[in-house]
């Protein structure tokens, strides 16, 4: 610090250096005299050093650079005079020196420029700092290593490998025309050597398939959307802070047939879980229950079921038949044929006079299938907005955020918050199938806590 300060007084002392703004004599600033200090310690470096002289000369120095583009003492006399000829050529100076902005003849003084665009000129001579991170290049002395190399290959004439690899590759024949798949039951389809050399030149796809160039169709399936549910459901307009009396009635029920919905449930639950009275034990029946095995009851005997005559492990043998039985079966079954024949003959000439009920029927059954083809379709598309069951877990919807009657606010800014926006986007997902249904994770302790009193808690006791 020292130092730049004696370079100053020296600057300031020297008759040559010329100050823009000289608010100081310097012949005070020689002998002006130091205070005496003990700098030491380091407390008295920045309280008792005076540094204002030094900020003030570089101040002026920088505003020379910035206005003149350098010292006014380095300057010529030329470039910091100029000969005043007359009030003519002057008039002319000025008027080439002022040119228009945007490029438009002015009028009087009108031709001047705007302030605005004066104070957004550029008021330094001195140049912007050069970018040197603009300049610079990433491995820029391997670069030009190997680019000194080259040419020192190059004077011997010795060609780099790697272009002795590029002038020795086949130029291959490039076809800017499309290739046209063919049918394969086309008997002009041109023949191919398909252990030759020469490459397929038609996009047959039975060749992609087996050579394996063919790319892989994406299933339709997997471009629809799992849910055709939006992503921000918008509430019903009984829910608004402000609402109509009928919606918001209408809300109120709604949630009120919910609510009723669970309350069923709950007392399904209830009566299932509920004993029956008739089923209680009573006095008699405890009695019994402690007194049964001490007490021999009589076993009644039943009378035994009277036995066949027929011997066990008898075979019955059938009797032999004559040849007149046999001819008499035979001419019987022949008969029941020739009956059922004529029966489905009869039967077959009927149906030419039931045309009209048989179209009929067809008819019915044809507007019977195509009813449940509907509602199988349209249980279909409502299946769509429905949650599916993608875990162990059901999908549980969330409760209805409403407000009763004399909960209304009727102002946003009386108006309460309810609900939780995390929450029903969660919920949000849940429903559009987008993931599984789940429960929080209850909290299970592995170990055991461990009690450990620390040595001050035993000073302090």
């Amino acid at each position: 610090m020292a130092a730049a300060r004696r370079l100053k007084r020296v600057a300031a002392s020297q008759h040559g250096f010329l100050s823009l703004k000289s608010s100081k004599d310097p012949a005070d600033l020689v002998s002006s005299r130091r205070k005496r200090v003990n700098k030491n310690k380091k407390k008295n470096w920045s309280k008792h050093s005076d540094i204002q002289d030094v900020e003030e000369f570089l101040d002026d120095v920088r505003l020379q650079e910035r206005k003149t583009g350098g010292l006014i003492s380095e300057k010529s006399d030329d470039s910091l005079f100029f000969l005043d000829a007359g009030p003519e050529n002057k008039t002319k100076t000025t008027q080439k020196a002022v040119e228009p902005i945007d490029g438009k003849k002015r009028k009087g003084k009108a031709s001047r420029p705007l302030r605005v665009d004066l104070i957004l000129q550029q008021d330094s001579v001195v140049p912007p700092p050069k970018d040197v991170l603009s300049y610079q290049q990433p491995n820029a002395k391997k670069l030009r290593r190997i680019a000194q190399k080259a040419e020192q290959l190059a004077a011997k004439g010795v060609v780099p490998r790697r272009q002795r690899q590029v002038l020795n590759r086949r130029p291959v024949a490039r076809t800017t025309k499309k290739a046209v798949t063919e049918a394969n039951n086309n008997p002009e389809r041109p023949f191919y050597d398909i252990w030759g050399e020469e490459p397929k030149e038609t996009a047959d796809p039975w060749y992609l398939q087996q050579t394996g160039k063919k790319l892989v169709k994406r299933p339709e399936k997997m471009n629809e959307k799992p849910s055709v549910l939006p992503a921000v459901e918008v509430i019903a307009p009984g829910g608004s802070y402000n609402p109509d009396f009928f919606a918001h009635q209408d809300l109120l029920l709604e949630a009120h047939e919910v609510e009723v919905k669970k309350q069923k449930e709950e007392q399904k639950i209830q009566r299932q879980l509920a004993v029956n009275k008739e089923d209680r034990a009573t006095e008699e029946t405890v009695f019994q229950e402690q007194v049964e095995g001490l007490v021999e009851e009589e076993e009644v005997e039943e009378p035994d079921a009277e036995e066949d005559d027929v011997p066990v492990g008898a075979i019955a043998l059938g009797l032999k038949k004559t040849e007149r039985q046999r001819k008499k079966e035979r001419a019987e079954k022949i008969k029941e044929q020739n009956r059922l024949a004529n029966r489905q003959k009869t039967d077959q000439h009927q149906q030419l006079f039931q045309l009209r009920s048989i179209k009929a029927t067809l008819k019915r059954r044809a507007q019977r299938t195509s009813e449940r083809q509907k509602q199988r379709k349209a249980k279909q598309e409502a299946q769509k907005a429905q949650p599916r069951r993608l875990g162990k877990l059901k999908f549980k919807a969330q409760d209805l955020e409403v407000q009763l009657s004399d909960e209304l606010a009727g102002s946003l800014r009386r108006l309460k918050p309810e609900g939780s926006i995390l929450k029903d986007r969660f919920k949000s997902l849940q429903k559009r199938n987008l993931i599984e249904p789940r429960e929080r994770a209850k909290f299970v302790r592995r170990l055991k806590v461990k009690y450990v009193e620390k040595r001050a808690f035993k000073q302090i006791t």
